[in-house]
């Protein structure tokens, strides 16, 4: 290689690597800013596509256009009514002005530190001037009829003036206001988790067991109570049957007794002296074993039969 294309190799890479520091590429999802000795120069580009710079002086800096998140830190927030809790938010936020954005904050690192002290700061001014029963709710809604029968009286829910949606477009406005200085928009703003502390959080469990005990209470008694009755109808019910059970039997065998007499009267009347005769026979069977002994006189009617037997 002779030195003329030598020179001009070194020319060709010269050229190529000039002209591949001063091309960038600005996809559909970024936006650019270009600086020159760290000092931003020109409007922001926000077109996608192949760009131009200065080479070596001139820096591409990406930001993003898509949606970006923001997600909070629990908090312990006092409510108004003097509630302590936490409260756990998260947002949306785009980057609006690339050029401001640039100036005021340099990257999303900075944006998101921003942001926490905004929205924090402004999450913990909407819940200390409102109650803890319209930061949980809503709207005022009909609560759900889960007693049984006429047991309990339905529940009554505390009417609000606020609610939840509400106070989260409050904090929105406000936090928009204040992220828009730094090119900034705020898109969206939720409550993701709100709690007690741990400290009142046992207060509660041990309110609501204690209700819920009640309530298991006066089913169990009222289950007694109809267990008593359900006894005493048993025991009525079983005396009845007893007593008419009993009538009966008495019925049937004064009837038998009846019946019987009538049959020993007629026997007895049809032949006296054989009726004497046969009952005797029975007491000497009932009366007299081989052991038996037996100290009568001559004259004994016991022994009438025997001495004459007919």
């Amino acid at each position: 290689m002779n030195r003329s294309q030598l020179i001009g190799v070194v020319v060709g890479l010269v050229l190529l690597v000039l002209l591949g520091s001063s091309l960038y590429t600005v996809t559909e999802v970024d936006q650019a800013i270009i600086t020159r000795f760290g000092q931003p120069v020109g409007d922001p580009i926000t077109e996608p596509g192949l760009h131009m710079k200065m080479p070596f002086i001139d820096t591409a800096n990406m930001f993003e256009k898509r949606f970006l998140e923001w997600d909070g830190f629990p908090n312990q927030v006092p409510t108004r009514d003097r509630r302590f809790i936490f409260v756990d938010t998260y947002a949306r936020w785009r980057i609006t002005d690339p050029l401001l954005f640039f100036q005021r904050v340099t990257n999303e690192r900075g944006a998101q530190a921003r942001l926490d002290d905004i929205l924090d700061g402004e999450t913990r001014n909407a819940v200390a001037r409102h109650d803890l029963i319209e930061i949980v709710r809503t709207s005022n809604r009909e609560p759900i009829d889960t007693t049984l029968g006429d047991q309990e009286e339905p529940e009554v829910l505390e009417p609000i003036t606020t609610g939840r949606e509400q106070i989260t477009q409050e904090i929105l406005m406000a936090a928009a206001a204040a992220v828009g200085e730094y090119g900034i928009e705020l898109l969206d703003l939720k409550f993701k988790r709100i709690n007690y502390v741990p400290e009142v959080q046992q207060d509660v469990f041990a309110r609501m067991i204690a209700e819920r005990n009640r309530v298991a209470e006066e089913f169990r008694s009222e289950g007694q109570g109809e267990s008593a009755r359900i006894m005493g109808e048993r025991e009525r019910d079983l005396a009845r049957i007893q007593s008419e059970a009993f009538r009966t039997a008495e019925e049937l065998r004064g009837t038998a007794d009846a019946e019987a007499t009538a049959i020993y009267a007629a026997a007895y009347s049809r032949d006296a002296s054989f009726y004497a005769f046969t009952k005797s026979l029975e007491t000497y069977q009932r009366t007299m074993d081989p052991s038996t002994v037996l100290i009568l006189g001559t004259d004994s009617e016991f022994m009438r039969f025997l001495e004459a037997p007919r």
